[in-house]
């Protein structure tokens, strides 16, 4: 399960869903990993802490949702 964190970076707002509403910034915890929103309009998506069984990596995906099923499939494919 998602869970919801304040992220420090001001510039990613624009990106984020409800980012123009002032206080309301965002960070999810999925499955271990922490997808982090780039000004690029890409995803970067980083483990939570080390050792690491999947490695960052980045991802053109166009939604949230898009990022979580990438990250199960590359957790299917370390399994």
């Amino acid at each position: 399960m998602a869970q919801v964190r304040q992220f420090p970076d001001p510039r990613l707002l624009e990106i984020l869903p409800g980012g123009r509403e002032p206080g309301r910034r965002w960070v999810v915890r999925y499955r271990g990993f922490v997808p982090l929103p780039q000004p690029d309009l890409t995803w970067l998506v980083r483990p939570e802490r080390s050792p690491m069984g999947v490695l960052p990596f980045r991802t053109p995906a166009n939604s949230l949702d898009d990022v979580k099923a990438l990250v199960d499939w590359r957790l299917n494919q370390a399994a």
